[in-house]
């Protein structure tokens, strides 16, 4: 039985990576550590909490002797590193948190993992030579695109909000380990997440919440900021193919090619629950959308080249926007019509 540590996994991408992965490989074990904290929720994490090789273990990344137990108690072969402070709006309002987590909660970990796996720098104990950390991060680490262009691996680093600079930081950390210590790692920078299971503060279930509860649906400026989409499960797939076949040292974009922009994610999500569930006054949810004053910091644009992780490891995505957004939308109208 292959042991894995999977931190943050009661979170939105996590829950969704915990199941997938269970179900998909019988002979891992997975050990989930979460602080639950506001992100983390165990009910997205029903369907699995009894299944035989997966355990829960509430407790803080930052906290070096528990990680060290752990470490000890179950022989990890491969950590999964999914715990963030990921609120844009937060990190601004409360940048500690976010330092601490993931700058310092980073660093507790994959150095727990070296002292762990490896004699000395660049020599792994004999029976830990093909143990790995990975290491998921996003592509507000790039800062901003104009009209044009994609981040790539090779785009500077220009992070501008602390949210973005403390993931930066924490995407050095790993980098410095492999290079300083030869330890064997791999880091993905994702691009926007959506689907089921993700935190109602964020922008597409804050507009299906407030559509049905027939609120103002608040979108940023003029709502012409442009994100690239990625459906939560292509997302796993490619995490999961990035730690099975990655290339040591090498970092890995995963984008949906879903460039849409605010204005249009809310006017698809009103057209699909008029479809769906229309409001008893016979209008559309389109008339709640309104225009809110913009956070500071506001990223224009951000689109991903997902040509190397398509090209060398064999990943694609499986949903478009309008495909994914479908799915996205049946799941919330359950949990908030329950």
């Amino acid at each position: 039985m292959k042991n894995i540590l999977i931190t943050g996994g009661a979170g939105f991408i996590g829950s969704n990576f915990v199941p997938y992965l269970l179900n998909k490989n019988p002979e891992v074990s997975i050990v989930n550590v979460d602080l639950l904290t506001y992100a983390g929720d165990l009910k997205n994490l029903k369907e699995i909490e009894k299944h035989e090789n997966y355990t829960f273990v509430e407790g803080d990344i930052c906290d070096r002797s528990l990680i060290e137990k752990l470490f000890k108690k179950y022989n990890f072969e491969g950590v999964i590193h999914f715990a963030a402070e990921s609120h844009v709006d937060n990190s601004i309002s409360n940048p500690d948190e976010f330092i601490r987590t993931n700058v310092f909660g980073t660093f507790t970990l994959i150095d727990v993992a070296r002292n762990y796996w490896m004699e000395s720098p660049h020599i792994y104990k004999d029976k830990y030579k093909n143990y790995r950390f990975h290491h998921v991060s996003t592509d507000e680490v790039y800062g901003t695109l104009g009209d044009t262009g994609l981040f790539k691996e090779t785009t500077p680093y220009a992070p501008n909000s602390p949210y973005s600079a403390s993931k930066a930081s924490s995407d050095f950390i790993v980098r410095s380990y492999f290079h300083t210590y030869g330890m064997n790692v791999v880091t993905t920078n994702c691009s926007n997440n959506y689907g089921p299971k993700q935190h109602d503060e964020k922008l597409i279930p804050t507009i299906i919440r407030k559509a049905l509860r027939g609120e103002n649906i608040p979108i940023y400026g003029d709502g012409k900021n442009v994100r690239d989409w990625l459906y939560v499960l292509d997302h796993c797939k490619g995490v999961e193919l990035a730690y099975e076949k990655g290339v040591s040292g090498e970092t890995y974009n995963i984008g949906g090619r879903n460039e849409r922009n605010n204005n249009y994610i809310a006017s698809k999500i009103c057209e699909l629950l008029d479809e769906k569930t229309p409001r008893k006054d016979g209008k559309s949810y389109k008339q709640l959308i309104t225009y809110v004053k913009d956070r500071p910091g506001h990223d224009m644009r951000y689109a991903i080249d997902a040509s190397k992780i398509e090209n060398e490891l064999g990943w694609k995505a499986n949903e478009n926007f309008e495909t994914g957004i479908d799915k996205t939308i049946s799941w919330y109208l359950k949990k908030y019509t329950i």
